[in-house]
């Protein structure tokens, strides 16, 4: 399971800033009586302060990464790429899996990095914390600067959308603090050997996927699986977009009123009651931390056709036995009329900087270094794909049909998240929505007190919008 789902076991330490420049100031050597000595001498002692005083201060960049898939090597090589061009700046790295168990003792002492590279929609939320208490400095001015060593600015190089969204703008005023990092198209993945064999179409509606559970179900496969409840966050997400675009989204995400009362949400949670009646028996018992894996090997045995995930799917699962002819594919979440868009949702990492840091300017530098060419090719190298123009063409294989599935003129881009707001007692969206599925799929719970939890739970957190 990639980073944004797994629970990590939390140590550490975290290095703190110090390297300051000192000059010592020279004094002339003896009197000297005659005006004209006085002035070479006085020439002489201001020609040294002057060399003195433009030696510049270093600065030590403290940048904190969490360490996923793609490892931790990247951040060495970016270091000594941006120190090799910025001679006055140290790069003292700290990169750990267990990031936030690290740094918050550090943070709650007053002590923060300058830049992190931390998502959202992790278990121990530090991020999102560093929202609710409006802790992230406002990188807006960032996007319109040159990037680093180049010519082009932050905004000529990014892709289209990828900063106008609630998860880069969490308080949805039109200001960035978060910059998107690596990228994941998400969607639905499957066995494109078996629907050759089997001549099956790839469903593009939510009629067609209906027929196909039907057809599929003869032959004793499940029409659907999922690794856990959390993976229905790009699920519902793209649902909502097909729905009504990214105005309705965001108004879902805005916790606009009644907007889980409304028909376009009734689809939605009628379309999940009506998956249940497809998703093979055993998922609900194993999605779970532990045991996720099973479900996703209920696709590599051709005993369910699909499941939502991320192209990290690939690496996790790469081990595994799987069936004969086996072909990874992945495709969009379903239209729900024909003709109608579709959608895959794209999961990025975010890298921002604590309103604390006590090196803004720097930090904001070292981030739009991050979108330079040295720099994407650092972490591409590692297998990390970031959202710059042009990044595909430097892609194959599976990764090209995975970050390529855009190249459908019916597949949309889907991004964003719940707005930031005051902590609430009690109140998690993402527990509610989401982590209600498996019982809704194992009948413990009706749709209707789905829905009416998730409205009383968007009705709380409205009136906590920072």
């Amino acid at each position: 399971m990639n980073v944004k789902k797994l629970l990590f076991a939390l140590s550490v330490l975290f290095l703190t800033i110090g390297l300051v420049a000192c000059s010592d100031s020279k004094s002339s050597e003896g009197k000297e009586t005659n005006e004209e000595t006085n002035e070479e001498t006085n020439e002489e002692t201001n020609e040294e302060t002057n060399e003195e005083g433009n030696e510049e201060e270093g600065t030590t960049l403290h940048v904190a990464a969490l360490e996923s898939a793609y490892g931790a090597d990247m951040w060495e090589k970016i270091a000594d790429s941006y120190e090799t061009t910025n001679e006055n700046v140290k790069i003292e790295l700290t990169i750990k899996k267990n990031l936030e168990e690290v740094i918050r003792p550090n943070m709650q002492a007053g002590e923060y990095p300058d830049v992190v590279l931390l998502a959202t929609g992790r278990p121990e939320a530090l991020t999102e914390t560093l929202m609710k208490e409006n802790g992230l400095e406002n990188i807006t001015d960032i996007f319109d600067q040159k990037v680093s060593g180049e010519d082009s600015t932050v905004n000529e190089k990014i892709l289209d959308g990828f900063t106008d969204t609630l998860a880069t703008n969490p308080y949805a005023d039109g200001e960035t603090y978060l910059a998107p990092m690596f990228y994941s198209p998400t969607g639905l993945f499957y066995n494109a050997g078996l629907f050759e064999e089997k001549g099956w179409d790839v469903p593009k509606t939510w009629d067609e996927m209906w027929e196909l559970g039907d057809k599929a179900s003869e032959e004793g496969i499940a029409l659907f699986t999922y690794p856990t409840t959390g993976y229905f966050d790009t699920f519902i997400g793209s649902m909502l977009y097909a729905l009504g675009g990214p105005d309705f989204f965001n108004s879902a995400m805005t916790y606009e009123d009644g907007i889980w009362e409304s028909d376009k949400s009734t689809e939605v949670f009628e379309t999940i009651e009506k998956l249940a009646s497809y998703t093979e028996k055993n998922t609900v018992a194993n999605a779970n931390p532990n045991d996720f894996t099973k479900n996703q090997q209920l696709v590599l045995d051709n005993k369910a056709l699909f499941m939502p995930n991320g192209n990290w799917v690939v690496d996790e699962m790469k081990e595994a036995p799987r069936a004969d002819n086996f072909e990874w594919g992945m495709t969009s979440i379903p239209a729900f009329e024909d003709g109608g868009d579709r959608y895959a949702f794209t999961f990025f990492e975010q890298i921002w900087v604590p309103s604390a840091a006590e090196n803004k300017v720097d930090a904001k530098d070292f981030i739009t270094y991050m979108y330079s060419d040295e720099a994407s090719s650092i972490f591409l190298e590692a297998g990390a794909v970031q959202p710059i123009e042009g990044i595909t063409d430097q892609l194959d294989g599976q990764k090209q049909i995975f970050y390529g599935i855009y190249d459908d003129e019916d597949v949309l881009p889907a991004m964003g998240t719940f707005a930031s707001t005051e902590p609430v007692a009690g109140v998690n969206m993402g527990d509610t929505l989401y982590g209600t599925i498996g019982s809704v799929i194992s009948g413990k719970i009706t749709i209707e007190e789905w829905r009416a939890s998730v409205e009383e739970a968007s009705d709380k957190l409205r009136e906590a919008m920072n």
